[in-house]
């Protein structure tokens, strides 16, 4: 048995997303083994991020200014807005070296089984910035579930009123994946997004 406040401190772990009982209790116990100098860097962290991390003003993002460092560099693409449905999807497309355009973060995906429904998203001020700026192409980089579709179906309707160009990023099989392992979706997705070599 732990002490309550272990068992507080386990409970408080073991909401975090991803964070199953047993790796709660391993973290728990882990803080138990820090030192009061690690224990207070780590809490400092928490309470640090907290109270200077915002949303961007202009595209959602996680920011500890105003306007996000991707909004405020001046050599990105301004004409292009990459649509995500969170500020972790950034994080790879940014990796690839390869997406010199701007961001918008939905803050989620129509999903009305959970209470999302198109007015909590972050819509409003994409359809100000398409209506307001000079922005040729808007591109959805949302999942391929079936949320995530039906979150591109609706945008690509709101998008339609105006004169940009609505594409979508490509799904199908992975680098050094496996075609005998992939589902029915996948594949079909693979084969319709096929290019030319």
């Amino acid at each position: 048995m732990a002490t309550k406040s272990l068992e507080i401190l386990i409970d408080e772990f073991n909401r975090l997303p991803g964070i199953g009982r047993k790796s709660a209790v391993r973290l728990a116990f882990h803080v138990l083994e820090m030192s009061d100098q690690e224990v207070e860097r780590f809490s400092k962290a928490l309470k640090d991020v907290k109270e200077t991390v915002k949303k961007c003003s202009i595209c959602g993002n996680f920011s500890e200014n105003d306007i996000c460092d991707i909004c405020r560099d001046e050599f990105r693409d301004k004409n292009i807005i990459c649509v995500v449905e969170d500020s972790r999807d950034i994080i790879p497309l940014e990796k690839t070296k390869r997406y010199k355009g701007s961001y918008h973060v939905l803050n989620g995906k129509i999903d009305p089984l959970n209470g999302m429904t198109p007015d909590k998203l972050n819509l409003k001020s994409l359809l100000e910035r398409v209506a307001k700026e000079d922005i040729k192409e808007v591109i959805l980089a949302l999942n391929p579930d079936l949320e995530g579709e039906t979150t591109a179906l609706y945008l690509t309707k709101l998008l339609k009123t105006f004169d940009v160009k609505v594409t979508k990023i490509a799904s199908g099989i992975p680098m050094g994946g496996n075609i005998e392992f992939a589902d029915v979706a996948t594949i079909s997705r693979a084969l319709d997004g096929r290019q030319e070599i």
